[in-house]
This record gives C-alpha cells, structure tokens and sequence, in this order.
C-alpha cells in the first residue's frame, strides 16, 4: 500500500468512519471541466478518488459510464491526458490517495514499463484494471507492485472461498467488494447479505474493504458503510454530470457545483453511519 492510501484508511479507521470513495470519468465532459471536478471532490467529502481511464470498449460499465467515456474520447481525452490530470490535480493536493481505474487496453498500448514511470511521477497510488485475472498477474500486477502502486482487486459474489485467496493473493490498497452481478449502476443490493460478505473477505486480508455498485444517496451510503471500511459511488456522480450538461455535451456552470453537492451529501452519510452504528 502505498503511503498516501496507507496514511488515509490508517487515518479513518482511527475516525471510526469508512472512506468515501468517488469515481468518475477523466476528461468528462472536457480536460479542465474534469480537473475542476478532481479538485472539488476532496473538499466536497471524497476521501479517496477513482479516475476512470476512458475506452472504447468498457464490458463492465453500464450505461452511465459508458456514455461518460464516449463523451471523454470524443473530446480528445487520452491516457496521457488522463495522467496529466493527475500531475495538475498533485500541484494542489498531494494527500488524496488516486486509484485509476478501466481496462488494460491503452496501458498496453501506452507501454506497461512507461505507463508506470510516468503515472508514479504523475502521483497515482493505485490501479484497478477490471479485466486482468489473477492469472495475469504478471502482465501488470507484479510490475505495478515492485514499481510501489497498489493493484487493487474486484471481488464479487461468485467469488467463492477457492477462488478467493488466489484474488486476493497480491491485492494491495483495499478490496473492491462489487456487490452484486452484473454492470455498474445497477440497483441497491441487501445491506445484510453485504455485511456477512464483506466479513467472509476479512477473514482472508487485513486490507480494507470498500463496496461499490449501486450506491447513489446518502441513505445508501450509510447504509453500506455500516459494514464496509469504504464506500465506492461512481454511477451517481457520472449521472450528476450528465444530467448537467447541455444537448451537445458541453459543460455548464451547474456542472462542478452539482457534483459537490451531491458529494457532500454522500459524505454526510458516510460519516453518520458508524455513529448511528455505535449508538
């Protein structure tokens, strides 16, 4: 784990409060909109942030995002442009851990040894890329690892006691604990069936566990984060944006102030749900 992501779960789970993680797409709708959103998240309530890596071809993103990374790549954003986000975002901030997430396409083209040159310098802490398997682990993972960035790893309802320990093997960072099947945005799982998973993983890592999939308000967020050390909401916030944008796509000046909002809101329930817990 890297320090940034060590110092801020160490720092939470001494708060008695899981993380609010927040995901949304780099370069949507456009490069400086999209820094403007980055920067917003963290005073907003983001603890730590998700930076989608857009591409053409997202087999596990639902319709939200899907339309997110269409609207990024249309605008010229690439993975380069991605890290450069990062490097403007660190001018500011250099305490908010960053995870980018996608696919291992555009890394692969980007080159795997100058992708994880220039994204430690940019300032990234961790990488979740959805369609490596373990079994890859070579590809990516062990390089990411020795090069000191988290690789995190999805882990899902069918994964079961066998296959867990292998995907948990060289985890690093937290666990995403997707909590249910099927693509991102879809509905709100049980809170209970949450619990008694989220618990199963912990008796195989000390890492945290964050959830994600389905989380759009703060009634869900206290809700998951009554049993998770973090919370992840990505669809919501891609929808806040959108729904904020005019008919061509283009940003408005309620675009960065209505992400906030809702961040906040998020925020506020990841903070009420250990008190309301421990009452």
């Amino acid at each position: 784990m890297t320090a940034r992501m060590d110092t801020r779960f160490a720092d939470l789970a001494r708060e008695g409060r899981p993380a609010l993680v927040t995901y949304f797409m780099g370069g949507d709708p456009d490069f400086e909109t999209s820094l403007a959103i980055m920067k917003a998240l963290p005073e907003a309530g983001s603890d730590v942030i998700e930076l989608g890596m857009p591409f053409s071809d997202p087999m596990a993103d639902g319709p939200a995002i899907q339309m997110a990374g269409q609207r990024s790549l249309k605008n010229g954003q690439t993975l380069a442009k991605t890290l450069e986000l990062v490097r403007r975002f660190r001018e500011t901030d250099n305490a908010t851990p960053i995870v980018l997430m996608g696919y291992y396409n555009p890394i692969y083209i980007y080159g795997v040894d100058r992708f994880l040159e220039d994204a430690l310098a940019a300032g990234i802490d961790g990488l979740l890329v959805v369609d490596l398997p373990p079994e890859m682990d070579d590809e990516l993972c062990i390089p990411a690892l020795d090069s000191g960035i988290s690789f995190i790893r999805l882990a899902t309802p069918t994964t079961d006691g066998k296959r867990l320990p292998t995907v948990l093997r060289n985890t690093s960072g937290f666990v995403y604990y997707v909590s249910m099947n099927g693509i991102t945005g879809s509905a709100l799982p049980d809170p209970s069936l949450i619990g008694s998973a989220v618990q199963r993983i912990k008796a195989h890592t000390d890492l945290p566990v964050c959830v994600g999939f389905g989380v759009k308000t703060a009634d869900h967020a206290r809700a998951i984060g009554a049993s998770a050390d973090g919370v992840v909401v990505g669809s919501a916030i891609v929808s806040q944006i959108a729904a904020s944008l005019t008919a061509d796509g283009q940003a408005t000046d309620a675009t960065v102030p209505g992400v906030e909002t809702l961040v906040r809101s998020l925020a506020a329930g990841v903070r009420a749900c250990r008190l309301v817990a421990a009452e």
